[in-house]
């Protein structure tokens, strides 16, 4: 098995359960606050088949980040569909962050025991693999979800803060937010990425204790 195909097939459940608790968890708020959609609809479940969007999913094995396919939500089933929508979109990125923090806890104690051994185990080799994407993706997932541009969910946060006339100028915007992401990819990947970079980079020595590049490097020397 050569190294890609490896690390492949250590990524994919991952990537699954990092975009589907995502959106399960929008569609769990949403349901705690009143509506019911999502549930009609048979997304409030943990099958990653019905979350999952085709390019956001193939943008997470190559860049580290993307999406999945958005949960239905009837705002107007809030008894305050302002807070509502704030709350729902504060949802997905908190659940990949609790996730993250939780893999970064672990890390803190397995790190120790596994790096600088002569032998590792198969199941402990892969499972701490499995445990740093967690923690990588779950970050990468909410700093990237977090940019305040339509439809990703720091749009949503940004119009539930904002007052009732700039949130309403804010809205036009949405029409167009697909639009703008793309010119982003495309004209300035390089400068979109780094900007990313340095939240992804702070959370991951934050709640793991080692640098982005630290961890990289175990995946890369279990996974070759």
């Amino acid at each position: 098995m050569d190294f890609n195909l490896k690390l492949l097939l250590i990524q994919v459940p991952v990537i699954l359960f990092s975009l589907t608790i995502h959106e399960f968890s929008h569609a769990w708020v949403a349901y705690l606050l009143g509506d019911d959609t999502a549930k009609r609809q048979r997304r409030l479940t943990l099958n990653p088949l019905v979350h999952l969007d085709f390019v956001g999913t193939v943008l997470m094995f190559l860049a580290g980040f993307g999406w999945a396919k958005p949960v239905p939500v009837n705002y107007l089933n809030f008894k305050n569909p302002k807070r509502g929508l704030l709350l729902v979109a504060l949802a997905g990125p908190l659940s990949n962050l609790l996730t993250a923090l939780v893999a970064g806890l672990i890390l803190r104690i397995l790190v120790p025991l596994v790096v600088g051994s002569s032998v590792i185990p198969g199941v402990v080799s892969v499972s701490l693999v499995m445990v740093i994407l967690m923690l990588q993706y779950g970050i990468a997932l909410a700093v990237f979800n977090m940019i305040p541009l339509p439809p990703l969910d720091g749009s949503r946060v940004l119009y539930g803060l904002l007052p009732s006339k700039q949130a309403d100028s804010y809205s036009r915007l949405e029409p167009y937010g697909v639009m703008i992401l793309f010119a982003l990819f495309v004209f300035g990947g390089k400068l979109f990425s780094h900007i990313l970079w340095y939240p992804v980079s702070l959370l991951t020595v934050l709640f793991s204790g080692y640098d982005y590049f630290q961890l990289s490097s175990i995946i890369y020397h279990i996974a070759s």
